[in-house]
């Protein structure tokens, strides 16, 4: 009695925390987000490393965001982004293949995935902060449209030490407004990504110059601009937030 007690009490407390937890996932589906907690854990690792660390970033707005780097981005990090629902499952299954059969570890996280990580959680790998990374992934992808979670990755994302988001990347790299990267400049910044810390984008090593090449390719293949206004033309719900979808299961 007293264990089903504490189960029930566990349940419903976890339950309003999860509800909790969407309160800023909901905020920052329209207001600009001030920081993430990435940059906190960076300043934290400086403090405790007795530097100063200085924060480049400005918010950009996803229309003033060109489209090179929004498909230079999307053909380096996750191909599929307009089509899955915030876990490609078909890319997991993959890179499990792949790593099982040794060589380097290939990773699957999608840029929704990027988001849910560096915007809400910590770094490390404990199943915990994976289970989360689920949970906030889900979420941003449901409430939020594509665009909106591509906008937030390129105003967050980490493109050298201090250096956040595609406005502090461009001028910091390339002396340039992000508006007026050329193409091969949107490559070679998304191409670093993988190392961002050790890899610039400026004067990138020959196998991220060369990775910067197949994404250039890439990102044509995928149709460009076209892609991006199919994209933002919007797409069905998952089929799991249908009311038929669990009629039908439910009646069964």
């Amino acid at each position: 009695m007293l264990l089903k007690t504490i189960l029930r009490k566990t349940t419903k407390w976890l339950l309003i925390l999860l509800l909790f937890s969407l309160l800023p996932v909901i905020l920052f589906r329209w207001v600009p987000v001030p920081g993430s907690m990435l940059m906190a854990e960076r300043w934290i690792e400086a403090r405790s490393d007795n530097r100063q660390l200085d924060f480049h970033k400005r918010w950009l707005p996803y229309r003033q965001i060109p489209d090179n780097i929004k498909m230079a981005v999307i053909a380096a990090e996750d191909q599929r982004f307009a089509e899955h629902h915030g876990l490609d499952l078909k890319a997991i299954q993959a890179a499990l293949e792949h790593n099982q059969r040794g060589g380097n570890l290939r990773g699957a996280s999608t840029l929704s995935q990027q988001v849910a990580k560096n915007l809400f959680l910590w770094s490390d790998r404990s199943w915990l902060r994976k289970g989360l990374e689920v949970w906030f992934t889900l979420a941003i992808e449901t409430l939020w449209p594509k665009q909106r979670i591509l906008e937030v990755y390129l105003n967050i994302v980490e493109w050298d030490d201090g250096v956040f988001g595609v406005s502090a990347a461009a001028e910091h790299h390339f002396g340039v407004a992000a508006g007026v990267l050329s193409d091969q400049q949107a490559a070679q910044l998304a191409a670093v990504l993988p190392s961002p810390l050790r890899w610039s984008a400026a004067n990138p090593p020959a196998h991220a110059l060369q990775r910067s090449n197949w994404i250039r390719r890439q990102a044509r293949q995928l149709g460009g601009s076209h892609y991006l206004r199919q994209m933002e033309a919007g797409r069905d719900w998952p089929q799991w937030l249908s009311p038929r979808y669990w009629s039908q299961r439910l009646g069964s």
